[in-house]
């Protein structure tokens, strides 16, 4: 009697169990806007916990163990309970959240809280960049770190968490059309670099330099590079280990880091457009609009959709011409980046955070209301969003959200720490800025590419050693804990060391 095939039953296992993973998250449906938002809204209200413990009881100052651990709770927990055991009653969880937080403001302040001080002014000497007290032009403001330490923390956590069932699937990627939290996620980066990538061509505004077109490609090149190689690795990777992955996001060998990896040299050519449109805002609706009139008025939406596989463009079509919409994101995060980096010396405490409070406000209402114009059926053009496509209403979903999720956690910034816009040098401005923000999200903020890299590694290594999709409820938050363990501890770590790694 033949002995069964063991080795031929294992492999047709494999392939049935990546089918199944490949299934799990392929034609989903998304979600409303309005879940969106609320699941989101845990950041900034974790936040303001954060800020409250911190200005009403110097909680984390110093930064014991204990504040380690109320500290990862805090800003991984939450965002993680945000996702998984609350994902069906978000708003329960900001409630609870915003009790605790008020609970903790009844209680009378400490008494190194109260008698805190801001620095006296240092006499440091004045250059093209920095005023006489030695503030530079630019400064790296408290909400700025939250925002980005907190899309990267969420990001971490869904990209593994897409992969275990107690993830709604409405949250996951959505197939072609509608909206969804990880579809916010992939924008909300590419937004947040933008915003980052501005503060290089506002130290030149200040010193008044330009570079010229071929210098800027040059060095937007030498940033492209790393992200490209890390685009090849994870193609090869995916492809030699058989991983299981959803082609209809991004194409047959295409991925985020490719995306990544060509936005800087475009970025540089659409720079030198400013002569003609001085605004990336500007730059960034021209651009999204004509590429859906062109989705709209000739064959390459349905191509992009239904099209046959049958050349390395059509293979990779999502990708390629998705990236348009990703460039559109990336300019107006540079946008909102002019705006919020700078800082406006000379001001009061009161009149700096009021101005800055009306801009982000103002514009991320322009934002929402040409989201509205776009999408609405009745006073609008009505298109739906679609990430795989990346078009209009797309890009302006995520500028919009980001916007409005910015400028809440400027609003806990400028309430519940007005000291950090009235100090006085740089020395002062440094104190304020530890006190107002969180180790961990600093940690994450420092080394965003990085620790992204990691949690990509990670995750990988998870779905090749633990059958996801068979994990019960207790076993899947011990993992997720346990990794965003891992990675939290890491970027803490390389924060602690005073190590920065740039991609």
């Amino acid at each position: 009697m033949a002995e069964p095939d063991t080795g031929a039953n294992a492999a047709r296992t494999a392939h049935s169990y990546k089918q199944l993973k490949e299934d799990f998250v392929s034609n989903l449906s998304g979600g409303s806007v309005i879940e969106v938002a609320q699941v989101c809204a845990v950041a900034p209200v974790v936040t303001l916990l954060w800020s409250v413990l911190q200005s009403r009881q110097s909680f984390f100052k110093p930064y014991t163990p204990l504040a380690f651990v109320i500290d990862y709770l805090l800003n991984v927990g939450a965002l993680l309970l945000s996702v998984t055991l609350y994902s069906s009653s978000p708003i329960l969880l900001n409630i609870l959240l915003l009790t605790a937080a008020a609970f903790v403001y009844a209680v009378p302040p400490s008494s190194s809280s109260s008698k805190k001080k801001l620095a006296r002014p240092s006499n440091a000497k004045s250059s093209t960049t920095t005023n006489p007290q030695g503030l530079s032009v630019l400064s790296t403001k408290p909400f700025l770190t939250n925002y980005r330490g907190n899309m990267l923390v969420v990001t971490c956590i869904c990209i593994l968490a897409v992969d275990f069932r107690l993830f709604p699937r409405r949250f996951a990627k959505v197939e072609t059309w509608g909206t969804s939290l990880m579809d916010m996620g992939v924008g909300s980066f590419v937004y947040s670099a933008g915003i980052v990538a501005s503060r290089p061509l506002l130290k030149e505004r200040a010193e008044g330099k330009t570079t010229p077109l071929g210098t800027r490609l040059i060095r937007s090149f030498r940033h492209s590079l790393p992200l490209l190689a890390l685009g090849v690795v994870r193609l090869l990777s995916v492809k030699g280990l058989d991983y299981a992955e959803h082609v209809t996001e991004y194409g047959v060998h295409w991925n985020f880091f490719f995306t990544l990896g060509f936005l800087p040299p475009f970025v540089a050519l659409f720079q030198s457009a400013l002569a003609v449109v001085p605004s990336y805002a500007g730059l960034a609706v021209l651009l999204s609009v004509g590429y859906q009139t062109v989705l709209e008025t000739t064959g390459l939406k349905g191509w992009i959709l239904v099209g046959v596989r049958d050349s390395l463009l059509s293979m990779n079509r999502e990708g390629i011409c998705s990236f348009w919409g990703y460039l559109a994101i990336f300019l107006a995060g540079q946008d909102m980046g002019m705006v919020v980096l700078p800082r406006s010396l000379g001001s009061s405490s009161k009149a700096s955070g009021k101005v800055l409070l009306t801009k982000m406000g103002s514009w991320a209402a322009v934002w929402m209301g040409m989201y509205f114009l776009a999408t609405d059926y009745k006073y609008g053009a009505g298109l739906s969003v679609s990430r795989r496509l990346a078009n209009l209403p797309y890009m302006l979903w995520v500028v919009a959200f980001n916007q409005g999720l910015l400028f809440a956690f400027a609003v806990v910034d400028v309430v519940v720490f007005p000291q950090f816009y009235s100090a006085g040098d740089a020395r002062a401005e440094k104190e304020a800025y530890e006190t107002a923000t969180s180790r961990v999200l600093k940690a994450y903020n420092r080394n965003g590419l990085a620790v992204f890299l990691l949690g990509n590694l990670l995750t990988g290594l998870v779905n090749m050693t633990v059958p996801t999709l068979h994990a019960g409820g207790l076993a899947t938050m011990g993992i997720l804990v346990a990794y965003m363990g891992a990675v939290t501890g890491v970027a803490v770590g390389l924060d602690a060391w005073d190590v920065t790694i740039k991609l």
